[in-house]
């Protein structure tokens, strides 16, 4: 299983000192541990990287998902497992975890998940639509998860399923830093450090959680 981290701020850890639940997802309430057993031995690459999705909804009966990857990972079944890592946003918007997901960054969609994403009325920003300006219109609260494989391997090699073409560093930092305010949670996925170079991916990653949790200090509730 590659590294993953998430961050989550519920209305009884916010305050002006902007404390935060930081765990591994896979420690949070997940898909995965509704997974039967024979199911949950096949793979071990599932849900989790969304799962923070379950520990919110009951805080925050509006919810923003933004979705930054290269891949949609909204299939309803992939290679016969709906609980496949490919498919965790099917899951997550048939149990009504949020009211809205907007992708950016996409790059690689087939056509079933062209289908699902018209089903479930997503809002995706591809890269050719990034590129002719269009940007994402959110409203608060807001969930972001960031695929690093959604920033173009050039910049970030060290993941598992690279796609060249996709967003800069730069790109993705201006996109964190314009969030509407409360950013209620975060998680950073995909790392891969066999296939980092010089430790470059792991800069990439530090460098978006700390610009991620400072826009969820930016929107601490004083109390």
């Amino acid at each position: 299983m590659s590294p993953r981290v998430a961050f989550l701020r519920t209305p009884a850890t916010s305050n002006s000192t902007a404390r935060t639940t930081l765990a591994r997802s896979f420690l949070t309430r997940s898909l995965k541990s509704r997974k039967p057993a024979a199911a949950r031995s096949r793979s071990a690459e599932t849900t989790p990287s969304h799962s923070p999705s379950y520990a919110l909804r009951p805080h925050y009966p509006r919810l923003t998902v933004l979705h930054v990857d290269a891949h949609p990972d909204i299939y309803d079944s992939f290679e016969g497992d709906p609980f496949s890592h490919a498919s965790p946003f099917a899951r997550i918007m048939e149990a009504g975890l949020c009211d809205r997901l907007v992708q950016v960054g996409i790059r690689a969609m087939s056509p079933p998940q062209r289908a699902q994403v018209e089903r479930f009325g997503v809002d995706v920003i591809d890269m050719p639509a990034w590129v002719a300006g269009r940007r994402p219109e959110l409203e608060g609260p807001v969930y972001m998860t960031i695929d690093i494989d959604g920033i173009d391997p050039a910049f970030a090699p060290g993941v598992s399923h690279p796609e060249p073409g996709g967003l800069t560093v730069r790109e993705v930092v201006t996109l964190i830093q314009s969030l509407p305010l409360p950013v209620v949670g975060a998680d950073v996925v995909e790392y891969n450090p066999v296939r980092d170079f010089n430790g470059l991916t792991a800069y990439v990653c530090a460098k978006l959680v700390k610009e991620i949790v400072g826009r969820m200090v930016a929107g601490a509730v004083p109390t």
